[in-house]
């Protein structure tokens, strides 16, 4: 007996890597899906849309109210069975077999509507945070709505929201590994199949955690580079807008 396998902590990494695309993925299109509805969903609370508000509002709370994992059990076994029901009942989806759909999409679903309420509330805070005097100033030279927005709210909030963007980027790849719990054999996945095999479970967590390190390492500093470019593109905008 040893203490560490060197060799076999070598091995898995190949399998690891292999199963890393996965949990990519899940993340990154959960994250774009999620920015689209947290944008939404920031806007209504902002303009305090009539009868959307208050869904927001309940959308916002139960999501930062549950686990993440609770969640993932809902949408996993709760969207199957409301697609059978109306299957069944009233003959939708034809002949198509429900139980193709992929858990991958499942788990797409669940992190983006998990990630699309924090986002929701984090640009929210980043467009508030945007000075009034900007509001006013491109209102005073004919700006639209849409033009405000497209011109001077969102590359200041952007500048606001990137660090936040970026933790909640990393913060979902790590959360991916919830995601084996309904079948998907993601990073986390291939690490406890291959640590079951050779009984070898350190030896392979460790591998893995290297490898989530690496890639949210190399996140970390990919935001720091857009945050340092966003406030170059922050200055001349205020340069432009105090000319």
């Amino acid at each position: 007996m040893t203490l560490f396998d060197i060799p076999y902590f070598l091995r898995s990494f190949p399998n690891l890597l292999m199963h890393l695309p996965i949990t990519l993925i899940v993340a990154f299109v959960a994250f774009f899906i999620s920015l689209l509805l947290g944008f939404v969903t920031a806007l209504i609370k902002i303009y305090r849309v009539p009868v959307l508000k208050y869904f927001a509002g309940i959308y916002i709370s139960f999501i930062r109210g549950t686990p993440l994992l609770v969640q993932l059990y809902l949408i996993a076994y709760g969207i199957p069975k409301i697609l059978y029901y109306f299957q069944y009942q009233y003959g939708a989806f034809g002949n198509y077999n429900v139980a193709l759909i992929s858990p991958i999409v499942y788990a797409i679903v669940a992190f983006s509507i998990n990630v699309g309420a924090y986002n929701a509330e984090m640009i929210r805070s980043s467009i508030e945070a945007v000075g009034a005097g900007q509001f006013e100033a491109a209102q005073s030279v004919g700006m639209t709505q849409v033009q405000l927005m497209r011109r001077i709210i969102i590359p200041q909030a952007l500048n606001v929201a990137i660090p936040n963007l970026g933790n909640t980027i990393i913060s979902s790849i790590k959360e991916t590994s919830f995601i084996f719990v309904i079948g998907i054999i993601d990073l986390m996945g291939e690490a406890k199949i291959i640590g079951a095999r050779g009984l070898a479970f350190l030896e392979v967590y460790v591998a893995a955690a290297l490898i989530y390190w690496v890639v949210c390492f190399g996140l970390e500093k990919l935001f720091a580079h857009l945050e340092k470019r966003t406030k170059k593109y922050e200055k001349s905008i205020r340069g432009g807008t105090d000319a």
